[in-house]
């Protein structure tokens, strides 16, 4: 269901400080379980302070003379908490959001031209512009990764490890603390402030429990409306409660994965970065709990000092790589369905693209927190036309994430297809011009997680030598597996297309379980030679894995 709420909106300009202390009495919403929090606003601005409550507080403030109503759509399911305010008529006055939001948040802020200002540190903050300003103020205490960027506005800070670079794109990327804490600021034409948070800013953060409304209250100003929620075809059957989900991951050994050659992590000039996630062995579960201290980490049985940790709360950049050429065509609609569950189900403060091949490729949509864009963009895919040329589109894809975001240590493709590129025996058309071998090395080498989802699209046996024959669809399902492998990601198989929704899901949870680690070497000689490089984790039955080496050139 989606309630629509109506928040009361109280006039700005003389009656600001009215306004501003019946912001307490806003409208209280119990924020989910891992803290997903999405704020749009695109008829003004928006206001988020952290308090020790552990709900959400919403107020909505209008820039009028008047006391009025503001439609405000609240979507809550398990995973995600959305207030959005729509683009209103043109001439409609504008709106103002403030909310009081806990500590362990994952907040992501997106407005149009109004401003961001934030008070206090979330557990994971995305804030995002077209020409609004952005102003963030933190806690000395903060521990934080830092990343601004105004394309063409400015960026300044007066935090003393946090230095701009005004020449350099993004303005400044720096840590704050011990670092642990992700916090991405991105305007298009709108000034970035990052200031000391002051005891006054942050005095009103802490509300005395007795003086709370139980998070369940609903003030009398609000007029809910409960919404059906339409029905979508076709019908995505995701994972049954109490089973696995319909992608089926590939076994987790209970034993250290033994380092190879084939195996290749990130290296920048001097800083080496590695993403891994941490299975316990004994029940085949993700361990997110982590921190810096709870890794050791050594490159030629050397130890090495983590200089930066990411913890699993980091932000990705996430590309949803999409096979629609053979038969899938005729079950576009079906993947369409599919794809906008992944973005339904992902974490709102991840940006996500869209890539779709068959002969070529096509950009859906570029790397967004907009997901309202993202859901218009893939509604309107078509129908490709051509053969199927995989292998050049995963490049297409590692090279777009490297252009878009070549500053991150936290990138991710997830590839759908059945491996049937047209360069194997008796599969029709025209085939990648890249090799199957030098896409592995490009795999080895890409700056972030391959996941692959193979769909078996093999409905027929084959006829005659003329047909693909088993041993075709073998090979191509063995090199999807191998490409996860290469990517250090996780291999899913999906039998049916109509579980594609489940597969997604298992890889956004498998996401959310990354940590990412970087240090300098103690050997600093580059002459191409392998670095074995291992992960150990100071936990009983604790396991990494990820990518375990890489040649340092």
């Amino acid at each position: 269901m989606i309630l629509i709420l109506y928040l009361a909106c109280f006039a700005n300009g003389a009656s600001t400080s009215s306004a501003r202390s019946q912001s307490n009495e806003g409208l209280h919403l119990e924020l989910p379980a891992n803290g997903n929090l999405r704020i749009e606003n695109l008829r003004g601005g928006v206001i988020t302070q952290v308090w020790n409550e552990d709900y959400v507080s919403v107020s909505a403030i209008f820039d009028s003379g008047q006391q009025s109503r503001s439609p405000a759509v609240m979507q809550r399911s398990d995973s995600l908490l959305s207030v959005r305010v729509a683009r209103g008529p043109a001439g409609a006055p504008r709106i103002n959001l403030e909310l009081r939001i806990p500590a362990r948040t994952h907040a992501a802020i997106i407005t149009d031209e109004g401003s961001v200002e934030v008070r206090g540190l979330p557990a994971a903050l995305l804030a995002q512009t077209t020409s609004g300003e952005i102003r963030v103020e933190l806690p000395d205490t903060a521990g934080v990764n830092l990343v601004a960027e105004s394309r063409t506005g400015t960026v300044s800070s007066s935090l003393s490890s946090a230095v701009v670079n005004q020449a350099s794109r993004p303005q400044l990327q720096a840590r704050h603390g011990n670092g642990s804490m992700g916090v991405r600021l991105y305007s298009q034409a709108g000034n970035i402030t990052l200031a000391k948070a002051t005891a006054e800013s942050l005095s009103v953060a802490t509300v005395p429990p007795s003086s709370s409304s139980p998070p369940t209250e609903r003030r009398e100003t609000l007029e809910p409306k409960a919404v059906p929620t339409p029905k979508q075809k076709p019908e995505l059957a995701g994972p049954p409660q109490n089973s696995s989900g319909a992608g089926k991951p590939a076994p987790v050994s209970n034993e250290p994965e033994e380092i190879s050659e084939g195996d290749i992590i990130r290296v920048d000039t001097e800083l080496v970065s590695v993403n891994v996630s941490v299975i316990d062995r004994g029940t085949n579960r993700a361990v997110n709990d982590l921190a810096k201290e709870d890794f050791r980490l050594s490159e030629d049985n050397v130890p090495q000092q983590i200089a930066h940790f990411d913890s699993v709360s980091a932000p990705f950049n996430l590309v949803l790589l999409i096979d629609l050429s053979g038969s899938t065509t005729k079950v576009v609609e079906l993947i369409k369905s599919a794809a906008l569950h992944f973005v339904e189900a992902a974490r709102p403060f991840d940006r996500i693209g869209v890539i779709t091949f068959a002969g070529s490729q096509v950009v859906v949509s570029p790397l967004t927190t907009d997901h309202h864009t993202l859901r218009q963009r893939i509604n309107a895919i078509e129908k490709p036309e051509g053969s199927t040329k995989l292998y050049d589109s995963l490049t297409f894809a590692m090279d777009e994430v490297f252009r878009e975001a070549k500053d991150s240590r936290r990138n991710a493709i997830v590839l759908m297809s059945d491996g049937l590129d047209s360069v194997l025996p008796n599969v029709t058309g025209e085939g990648s011009k890249l090799s199957y071998d030098e896409l592995v090395k490009r795999a080895k080498e890409f700056d972030g997680v391959i996941y692959s989802i193979w769909v078996d699209t093999q409905s027929y046996e084959p006829l005659s030598p003329l047909d693909i024959q088993q041993d075709t669809f073998d090979l191509a399902h063995d090199r999807m597996r191998d490409l996860a492998d290469h990517g250090g990601g996780v291999f899913y198989e999906c039998e049916e297309l109509k579980d594609l929704a489940g597969a997604y899901d298992r890889v956004v949870a498998d996401l959310g379980t990354v940590y990412t680690l970087s240090y300098r070497p103690t050997n600093k000689v580059r002459d191409g030679s392998w670095r074995a490089v291992r992960v150990n984790v100071n936990r009983a039955n604790a396991v990494a894995r990820g990518k375990r080496g890489y040649y340092a050139k």
